[in-house]
């Protein structure tokens, strides 16, 4: 009798391979899982912070802590630290994993601290003390092709990619310094509007200082020519018509430039007209001028300034120069008197300590020229000072010319003169007096 055949049953290792195929292909798809989950979490928490960032007009303190919360929150590192460049050095702004009053006692290799490593390293690289013990790798943060930053981590999570988390870090590290720099753009443009504000502010009270209409009449001729060096100059000049007879002519420098040279030149000329108004003599005006300036500048500010106190009816001009240029008086004949007699600069010293009124009489087809010193502290290429010397040239060469072209003139003169041309290192200011 034949023995009955055993049933054909498929070969055991074939279904154990393939076994294996389907569970390292589930495994497979697990992980494809988990790094997809981990990729939505990296780029919720990187738009989440840049979001949370450019919201409101949050402190550069408050986007640091903003940082320091969203790393504490996603658990990557455990030992974190973020160096920032300052200028030419990069500073410690933050830490994860340690006091934060540690920083101030850490000290970067000095490739680190040059700003040389652009490329991750290991810590293991630089030979570093017990201080950098719990970091193990060193992220540069590159912005617009130059070091920003640099991120030293430690203690990285065990189903953390290491590439993958250099990105993360980056990208958070980017969005932060990012959002710094714009923080840093929109108050630098605050302040700039805020400095254009004063500047245009302080340019409307420079101009109703000066005179908007100058003597033209049968006893004197006055024309001016201002430059401002920069948007507020330090110059002023007045023509001040006292009485029926008397006017007040003035040149006065202030020390400094910009707004607070403004306003301090507007307190000069409120105390000026006041005490004018008030039919003070020239050597009461002078020495109130410097009680007024001394007071509010506590002596750190001054002022050179020449007053005159012209008489149309005795032809006489008294005057008192405190510390100014002297101007240059030509009589008919050619002559030149320089008017020297004064005081000191004003505003100084609490008391002035002397005061010396100067009288001169003006004969008929006079010039007399008032100005500041940036029309004589001019250079040439070799250094030499156009000076007085320049400047009394032009007015003997040019006086009977009218004055607006003689004040051209010597415009014209110090831009030859000068090395930088028509850029003149200060202002001028120039007041000629034609008396008839």
């Amino acid at each position: 009798m034949p023995h009955a055949t055993a049933p054909i049953t498929p070969d055991k290792p074939a279904d154990l391979t393939g076994a294996q195929a389907l569970a390292a292909r589930d495994e497979q798809l697990k992980q494809l899982r988990r790094d997809l989950i981990i990729k939505d979490f990296e780029l919720e928490t990187v738009l989440g912070l840049a979001q949370h960032m450019t919201a409101s007009h949050h402190s550069v303190e408050v986007l640091y802590r903003m940082l320091h919360f969203t790393l504490e929150g996603q658990r990557a590192v455990e030992h974190l630290l973020l160096f920032v460049r300052q200028g030419d050095t990069f500073q410690a702004k933050m830490a994860l994993g340690r006091p934060e009053d540690e920083l101030q006692h850490l000290q970067l290799p000095a490739a680190v601290a040059a700003g040389h490593i652009d490329e991750e390293r290991s810590i293991e690289d630089f030979n570093l003390g017990p201080d950098w013990e719990r970091y193990e790798m060193l992220i540069p943060v590159l912005r617009q092709q130059q070091v920003a930053g640099y991120v030293f981590i430690g203690g990285l999570r065990r189903n953390y990619d290491r590439q993958k988390l250099i990105k993360f870090l980056t990208a958070l590290a980017n969005t932060l310094l990012g959002a710094i720099e714009n923080r840093r753009l929109q108050d630098q443009s605050i302040r700039d509007a805020a400095v254009r504000k004063e500047i245009e502010i302080a340019q409307d009270v420079q101009n109703r200082l000066f005179p908007q209409r100058l003597p033209n009449d049968t006893d004197l001729l006055i024309e001016k020519e201002y430059r401002p060096h920069a948007e507020i100059g330090g110059d002023y000049y007045d023509v001040v018509e006292i009485d029926a007879d008397r006017l007040l002519l003035c040149v006065a420098d202030v020390s400094g430039k910009g707004v607070p040279a403004s306003l301090l030149m507007s307190n000069f000329q409120a105390g000026l007209r006041t005490m004018l108004r008030q039919g003070g003599e020239l050597t009461a005006v002078v020495t109130e001028l410097n009680t007024l300036l001394f007071e509010n500048a506590n002596g750190e500010k001054f002022i050179t300034a020449f007053l005159g106190v012209y008489n149309r009816r005795t032809r006489r001009l008294q005057y008192v120069n405190a510390g100014h240029n002297d101007p240059m008086l030509l009589g008919p004949d050619g002559t030149v008197q320089q008017l020297s007699h004064g005081t000191i600069i004003l505003g100084i010293m609490e008391d002035l300590p002397m005061l010396m009124v100067g009288e001169v009489v003006i004969e008929p087809q006079s010039l007399l020229l008032l100005y500041t010193d940036g029309l004589t502290e001019i250079f040439d290429a070799h250094g030499n000072e156009f000076g007085e010397e320049g400047v009394l040239r032009v007015l003997q060469s040019h006086r009977h010319l009218p004055l607006a072209e003689l004040n051209q003139q010597l415009l014209e003169a110090c831009k030859k003169f000068n090395v930088n041309g028509d850029k003149f290192a200060d202002d001028i200011t120039i007041l000629s007096c034609w008396f008839k």
